[in-house]
This record gives structure tokens, sequence and C-alpha cells, in this order.
């Protein structure tokens, strides 16, 4: 194997966890949407960790991967037309994440206090934070977008 052949791999795993991440986040926001339980949101918010840890690694991986790929590889540049949309997407991925990681991490840290002090009750409060609208439809926008990401990988329009 040659250099641009681990880069690729690379970018590829990359691409893997970042997708991974979403799919656990989708999971655990359809598993809890129903709970206003704050001893449930903790634990699984607590989950949600991993899937940050996945997501961070991943979005890093394959912005730092496909921007070496793209001045590595003599087939195309970075600026194809196909190269600027996935960095478009990617930072608009970026910012969409953040937006609906931070109502989704407020839901877990209220759920976290409201452990901590004891309090094991359903919690309409707590209910209506997880289940934001704001935040789910942020959360499905992300989802749209790697889709989007994924088939300008594959298919590489305007390539």
């Amino acid at each position: 194997m040659d250099t641009h052949d681990w880069l690729l791999f690379l970018h590829m795993l990359s691409a893997f966890a970042l997708v991974g991440a979403e799919v656990l986040f989708t999971f655990l926001i359809f598993w809890l949407w129903r709970t206003d339980v704050p001893g449930e949101i903790a634990r699984v918010s607590d989950i949600s960790k991993l899937g940050s840890a996945l997501g961070g690694i991943g979005a890093g991986g394959v912005l730092v991967f496909g921007v070496i790929l793209a001045f590595e590889a003599d087939s195309y540049a970075i600026w194809d037309a196909w190269i600027v949309f996935a960095l478009i997407l990617w930072f608009l991925f970026a910012e969409v994440g953040r937006r609906s990681g931070k109502a989704y991490d407020a839901a877990g840290a209220r759920a976290r206090a409201l452990v901590a002090e004891g309090r094991s009750e359903p919690s309409a409060e707590l209910g209506a934070m997880f289940r934001s609208s704001t935040a789910l439809q942020l959360h499905l926008a992300s989802l749209v977008i790697i889709v989007l990401f994924l088939l300008d990988m594959t298919f590489k329009p305007w390539a």
C-alpha cells in the first residue's frame, strides 16, 4: 500500500466513525424519546460521551485526511466543485451538530442534577428539554447532511 491508499483508508475509517456516532445519537434520542425519568436519561447521556468522542475523531479525521488527499492526488484538486461542496457540508455539519449536542447535553446535565438531588420521579421539565423540537430538527438536519456527504463522496458530482 502506498501513501494514497493509507490516506484513503484513514479518511474512510474516519467517515465510519462519524456515521457510527450519528447512528448512536439517533438510537439514544429515539430510545429516550418517551421518558422523562432522570435516572434513565442521566445513564444514557453518559453513553453519548462515546458518540461525542467518535464524532469528534471522525469529523476531524474526515477533514484532515480529505484535505491531504485533495492535495496528494493528481486526479483532483482542492478547488474541484465536489470537494468545495464537501467542505461546505463539513462546516455546516459541525455547526448543526454543535447546536444539537448543546441541547441534548443540557437535558443530560439537568437529569444528572436531578439524580444528584435524589429526585427520581418523572420530570415534565426534563421531558420537555429532551423532546425539544429544535434539538430534534437539528439532529435530523445532521443526518441529512451526512447523507449528502456520502452521496458527494460516492458519486463526485461536478468532477
